[in-house]
């Protein structure tokens, strides 16, 4: 229900930011001279540490395009299954970010790297249109926003799923998968030349801001329903109000875990 609602506006986004072409490449730029001023604009040069390896190249858009919203999707089936309250939880980030995420995309539309032109002299390379043709493989053009740059969702939301498995499970190799996939993708970001710094600094803050929100509110509802009787967290508002603020059935209702077997 809730990304059925999400979707549709992040269509109209994408309709309002294909209009906007020189203003995201001189936000671009600026973003450079930003990183330059700050000594942080690395991306060229380590993007020119991998091009004479093709294989390692390929591996690198391969997981651009599908160690993201593939991943994020069949690892929300899981949590959704096995770990509800982890689930929610991520569920309420990842919208709440993606919202603040459009805000910026609306009205500060950025060109990536891959997307400057070559007449300013920074030679980036496109690796993903080189290899494939096209930005996006097997995703329609009419969905993909190419000026969506700044915050890099690729980071906030692929930490944010690695932080709702950290807190799923105990197993020391899915903590480390949970550590490791947005290491991988803050790497690859950069050198496919899809994200600068500055934006996976931004994607960062922005999931954050999304997280904090999403734990205060499950926090209010919790502790509202903590001082309610049984039967008030039983009517139907109570029950809808605890499903839009991220808290499992489970607890909602804490004394069924408290019951002898």
């Amino acid at each position: 229900m809730l990304l059925a609602v999400a979707l549709p506006i992040y269509y109209l986004v994408r309709g309002v930011t294909v209009t906007q072409v020189d203003e995201a490449i001189a936000r671009g730029a600026d973003i450079i001279n930003m990183e330059k001023s700050l000594g942080i604009f690395w991306e060229v040069e380590l993007q020119s540490w991998i091009l004479s390896y093709q294989w390692l190249v390929k591996l690198l858009n391969w997981f651009y395009l599908f160690g993201h919203l593939p991943v994020i999707g069949t690892l929300a089936v899981w949590l959704y299954f096995w770990h509800r309250p982890q689930y929610l939880l991520m569920r309420n980030a990842f919208l709440l970010s993606g919202a603040i995420a459009l805000i910026f995309y609306v009205n500060f539309p950025t060109a990536p790297p891959r997307l400057l032109p070559e007449g300013l002299g920074f030679g980036f390379v496109d690796t993903v249109v080189q290899q494939y043709q096209q930005s996006r493989p097997l995703t329609p053009s009419w969905f993909v926003n190419e000026y969506a740059a700044m915050p890099s969702m690729h980071i906030g939301w692929n930490l944010l799923v690695g932080i709702s498995i950290w807190l799923a499970s105990r197993n020391i190799f899915v903590r480390a998968f949970a550590v490791l996939m947005p290491l991988a993708m803050l790497i690859d970001i950069i050198l496919t030349a899809n994200h600068y710094i500055l934006d996976a600094a931004a994607g960062l803050g922005v999931m954050l801001i999304g997280l904090g929100i999403a734990l205060a509110a499950r926090w209010l509802v919790m502790r509202a329903f903590s001082a309610e009787s049984k039967a008030e967290r039983k009517k139907g508002w109570a029950s809808w109000l605890c499903w839009l603020c991220g808290v499992a059935p489970s607890e909602q209702q804490p004394e069924r875990l408290t019951r002898p077997a």
